[in-house]
């Protein structure tokens, strides 16, 4: 009996002996306490020997948070080509027929240019839009409800603007002449007629606005500071609250239609903006509208209405039918908790945009280090980091692309789900793990 338990503990030494020489980069990682009690998965792959340098529970599926812009960045450059296509119209002698696209830079403040908007200001027939494109719900499925009111978790549809939100700001005015007295001024970009009320309790020292959970009805605090903003999002009934607020904007009318009865219509397009130039924000400032407004947009493309489930279905059975596992893919942005995927899946799929896309527009649109939500991070590695991150309550996930020293390139995705604790601590661990493989 002697023999055998010092066989099992030789046996047992020689396999710690060898995990330890072979993986101190993976094994110091992984069970650093920092992961107390977390489940975390992490894959780094050489695509050019098309293997895992490290790989601990990389098959195994986590909620990647907005990680799972990655494959929406993935299905936008391939459907959505250079340009998005602002709006589709066709016309006759009397009338122009407008088809919404879900583009959703029309109107936003970040994109001055506003190519469709010039176009239907020139118009001078009578304009008629559809909404039977739209087969979606207005909130994606697993989203938190009670996020209503923030920017980050606009509404859905086919001709969305302004970003799906109205900006409110707040200034204080010096008053003039025999009213010298201080005011406060509350007023909105864009301009709306929608019910406002003032609420001015002591107690509020900040200025908030809230909107009714199913109403564009906006309740005011006003604050103390001489300056506030805060962008707010609205319901948008459709295309119903876009096309007041498009009216207003180009001067002049556009009815709704339920269908064009036109046969065989010729169909054109106006153009708006690069898809790189909306892809970046998405990227850099994980920003959540653009993500779910494009996949909207590839649904349209690849299956003539926008809805989510019926394209992530058809991604899912085509390009990436070669997946060993087939992930839960829900919504573009990553605020569904629904979504499950795997370091392996992230792997893949960023392999495939590196094989049809190259690096150079890779580069060009996921953030390197010390940019966006990498910002304060990776600054030894700012030229040799591209990656997405992803958080929300317990979650914290990083994806990407990274350069060793001797230039070899390395794809990397790191998923760990159920932590508490430091977010910050775990962020800088990860980070020292991304140095340590450089």
């Amino acid at each position: 009996m002697k023999y055998i338990i010092c066989i099992v503990l030789f046996v047992s030494c020689a396999v710690q002996k060898k995990l330890h020489t072979t993986s101190t980069v993976l094994t110091g990682f992984v069970y650093d306490t920092v992961f107390n009690l977390a489940h975390v998965g992490v894959s780094v792959y050489d695509p050019a020997d098309s293997q895992y340098i490290y790989d601990f529970q990389g098959d195994k599926f986590f909620i990647p948070a907005s990680n799972t812009k990655i494959i929406t960045c993935y299905a936008a450059m391939k459907y959505l080509k250079h340009i998005l296509a602002g709006i589709k119209y066709f016309e006759n002698d009397t009338a122009v027929y407008l088809i919404p696209t879900g583009d959703p830079t029309l109107l936003h403040r970040d994109f001055p240019s506003q190519p469709v908007i010039k176009f239907l200001q020139q118009q001078q027939k009578k304009l008629f839009i559809t909404d039977g494109i739209f087969k979606d719900k207005e909130l994606g499925r697993g989203w938190s409800w009670d996020d209503y009111n923030e920017s980050y978790m606009t509404e859905r549809n086919a001709l969305p603007v302004y970003g799906n939100t109205i900006k409110w700001i707040q200034e204080k005015v010096q008053g003039q002449g025999s009213n010298p007295q201080e005011s406060i001024s509350v007023f909105s970009d864009p301009e709306v007629n929608w019910k406002l009320r003032f609420e001015t309790a002591a107690e509020n020292k900040e200025f908030h606005v809230r909107r009714e959970r199913t109403l564009n009805i906006f309740h005011v605090n006003e604050g103390r500071d001489d300056h506030s903003e805060q962008q707010v999002p609205f319901i948008v009934n459709g295309i119903r609250s876009a096309l007041e607020l498009l009216t207003d904007t180009i001067g002049k009318e556009i009815k709704v239609t339920e269908h064009f009865l036109t046969a065989n219509p010729v169909i054109k397009e106006i153009w708006s903006q690069p898809v790189d130039s909306v892809l970046r924000p998405m990227m850099y400032e994980s920003n959540n509208f653009f993500a779910e407004q494009l996949l909207e947009m590839v649904a349209a493309e690849r299956t003539g209405v926008m809805n989510d489930e019926l394209v992530t279905d058809t991604v899912l059975k085509t390009d990436f039918a070669e997946l060993r596992q087939r992930p839960v893919w829900v919504d573009g942005s990553g605020m569904s908790r629904y979504n499950m995927f795997s370091p392996h899946i992230f792997i893949r799929v960023m392999d495939k945009m590196k094989n049809e896309f190259g690096m150079d527009r890779i580069r060009s649109v996921f953030p390197p280090g010390d940019s966006g939500t990498l910002k304060g991070f990776y600054k030894d590695t700012a030229s040799y980091l591209y990656a997405k991150t992803g958080s929300m309550s317990g979650v914290i996930a990083l994806s990407g692309f990274l350069y060793k020293k001797n230039g070899r390139l390395l794809l990397f995705s790191i998923l760990v789900n159920n932590y508490k604790g430091n977010s910050l601590a775990i962020k800088r661990r990860m980070e020292k793990f991304i140095n340590d493989i450089r």
